[in-house]
C-alpha cells in the first residue's frame, strides 16, 4: 500500500496545495501531442506556450532537450510571446481609463524580461534599491518607477529621489518623514502616494500570500490615512500625488477588489475634500491569479468592468501585476538523478531542488510535472525530491507521475514567477542558468553559477581592525 500524507495545505478560491491525493493524474498519459495555447491574447494555462509535439515537449517552437543539451539543468526557460500575450491583454482590457502597468519586478526581475516589458511599454515596480538598478540596467527610467515596499531605508529613499520616480508608495508616517528629509536635502519635492491598507478579507491558496487584512504589516490603517494625510501635507517636501492599494496575490474573483475600490476611492473623494488638489494616480496593486492546473485565473476584462468605473476623473489608474504577466511563461527543466524506493515510497530524485523552486516547501505550492519526453507503459504515485540535505526539499508528494528513470529529463510548469528570484546558494549550490525562447530561437540569458562565484566577494585574507 502506498502512502498517502495527510493533506495540510491552505487552499483559497484558486491554487491546490503539493500534498496531492495519491492517484492524481496531473503528469500522467503526457505522450500525445498538445498543440500550443493562444499566448498571443494572454489566455494560455501552465502548458500553452509550451507545447507537446511529437511526444516531446517544445518552449515555444524549440524542443526543451535542445535547451538542456545547450544550457544543462537546472534551467529555467522563459517564454517571450508569453510574456507578451499576458502583457497585451492586461493592457487591452483597460483601455477605457487612463491607466499605467508597472511589473513587480520581485517576482522575476532577469534584465531580459525586464527589457522585454520595457518594449512594451510597461513600467516597474520596485521594492529595494537592488530593484531600481535593475530597472535602471534594463533602460527604464526614474518615471518609469514606483517604488513600494514597508521598509525602505533612508539611503534606497535617496536613491530613488535621484533617479526621478514617478511615486513613492508610503507605508507609515514615519516613512513620510523619512521621504521628506530625504527630499528636502536633494532639493526636490516628492510624489507620495499613501498606501491604504483597506483592511479586506480575501481567500488565498496561502497565509503568506495576504496583504490587505487588517493586522498585516503593510500599508496605513484604513482608519487613519485621513489623519496621516493632513499631516502630511505639512511637510514641505512632499506632494501627495495618490493612493495606493495592494490586497495580496493569487485573487480570481472580482469580489475583493470591488470591496477593497469602494473603501479607496471612499478615502480618494475625502482627501480631495481636505484640500488635497494633487492627487493623480489610484494604485489597485497586482495580485491577479494564474492557473498552476486547472483552477480558475483571474479575467483581466472582467477585473477591469469593476474597477475601471471606480477611477475618479482625471485620475490615471496603476496596476502592479507581477506573478500574472510572467508564471505561466516559465518552467524550471530538470534532469531525474535516482530513482529510489524505501520505506514503502518510490523517489523520483532530480537535480533540481528546493535551492532553485522554493514554493512548494515554502507555500505548499502546486506546480504540475512531466516528463519532457512522452514515456510508454505505466505509472506510479511518487514523491520528487531534490538532492538538498531537507526533508522539506521536494516539488511534489505522493504525485502519481510517468515511470521515469534516471536520466529523463522533467519539466515543472508555472515557474516564471517566483523561481529563480527565490533561488539560494543553500548547500553551497550554483544558481541555475537562465533561458529566454522567442519562437524558433532560444538565448542563455543567465549563465549557470560555478563554484567560484560562491566565494568570490569572501576575503581570503582578513584585513583586522580595532576597537
Amino acid at each position: 500500500m502506498p502512502q498517502v500524507r495527510r493533506c495540510v495545505d491552505c487552499r483559497g478560491d484558486v491554487g491546490e496545495g503539493v500534498l496531492s491525493v495519491a492517484g492524481t493524474t496531473a503528469g500522467v498519459g503526457v505522450g500525445a501531442s498538445r498543440p500550443p495555447g493562444n499566448v498571443a491574447d494572454g489566455t494560455s494555462g501552465p502548458t500553452g506556450a509550451f507545447p507537446r509535439v511529437a511526444g516531446t515537449v517544445h518552449a515555444e517552437r524549440v524542443p526543451l532537450p535542445e535547451i538542456a543539451a545547450a544550457a544543462g539543468t537546472p534551467a529555467y526557460v522563459y517564454s517571450t510571446g508569453a510574456i507578451a500575450g499576458q502583457y497585451r491583454a492586461l493592457d487591452a482590457a483597460f483601455a477605457a481609463v487612463p491607466h499605467r502597468i508597472h511589473y513587480s519586478v520581485k517576482a522575476n526581475g532577469n534584465l531580459a524580461i525586464l527589457r522585454l516589458l520595457q518594449s512594451l511599454g510597461a513600467g516597474v515596480d520596485i521594492v529595494s534599491g537592488g530593484e531600481l538598478f535593475r530597472a535602471l540596467r534594463a533602460n527604464f527610467t526614474g518615471r518609469d518607477v514606483v517604488f513600494s515596499g514597508v521598509g525602505k531605508t533612508a539611503v534606497e529613499i535617496g536613491e530613488a529621489l535621484a533617479a526621478g520616480v514617478r511615486l513613492i508608495n508610503a507605508e507609515s508616517e514615519a516613512e513620510l518623514q523619512i521621504v521628506n528629509d530625504e527630499a528636502a536635502r536633494a532639493g526636490v519635492v516628492a510624489d507620495v502616494a499613501l498606501r491604504v491598507n483597506p483592511e479586506v478579507t480575501v481567500s488565498t491558496p496561502h497565509p503568506y500570500i495576504k496583504t490587505g487584512e487588517r493586522g498585516n504589516k503593510f500599508g496605513i490603517a484604513y482608519d487613519e490615512i485621513r489623519e496621516v494625510a493632513r499631516r502630511a501635507t505639512r511637510l514641505p517636501s512632499i506632494r501627495i500625488s495618490g493612493l495606493d492599494m495592494h490586497l495580496g496575490s493569487q485573487i480570481g474573483g472580482t469580489g475583493p477588489y470591488r470591496e477593497g475600490l469602494q473603501r479607496v476611492t471612499e478615502l480618494f473623494g475625502a482627501l480631495v475634500a481636505d484640500g488635497n488638489t494633487h492627487l493623480e494616480y489610484l494604485d489597485v496593486g497586482g495580485g491577479l491569479a494564474v492557473t498552476y492546473d486547472d483552477e480558475r485565473a483571474a479575467d483581466p476584462v472582467a477585473l477591469a468592468a469593476v474597477v475601471t468605473p471606480a477611477v475618479p476623473a482625471g485620475v490615471t489608474l496603476v496596476l502592479e501585476p507581477g506573478r500574472y504577466l510572467v508564471a505561466n511563461a516559465g518552467v524550471l527543466l530538470t534532469r531525474v538523478l535516482y530513482r529510489k524506493q524505501t520505506g514503502g515510497k518510490t523517489y523520483i530524485i532530480t537535480d533540481a531542488g528546493m535551492t532553485e523552486l522554493l514554493r512548494p516547501s515554502h507555500y505548499s505550492a502546486y506546480h504540475r510535472i512531466e516528463p519532457v519526453v512522452a514515456r510508454a507503459g505505466g505509472s506510479t504515485v511518487v514523491d520528487v525530491v531534490g538532492p538538498v540535505c531537507e526533508s522539506g526539499d521536494f516539488f511534489a508528494l505522493d504525485r502519481r507521475l510517468d515511470d521515469v528513470v534516471p536520466g529523463d529529463l522533467l519539466v515543472i510548469y508555472s515557474a516564471g514567477a517566483y523561481g529563480f528570484a527565490m533561488a539560494s546558494n543553500y548547500n553551497a549550490r550554483p544558481r541555475p542558468a537562465e533561458v529566454l525562447v522567442d519562437g524558433g530561437r532560444f538565448a542563455v540569458v543567465t549563465t549557470r553559477e560555478t563554484y567560484e562565484d560562491l566565494v568570490r566577494h569572501e576575503q581570503p585574507t582578513l584585513a583586522w581592525r580595532g576597537a
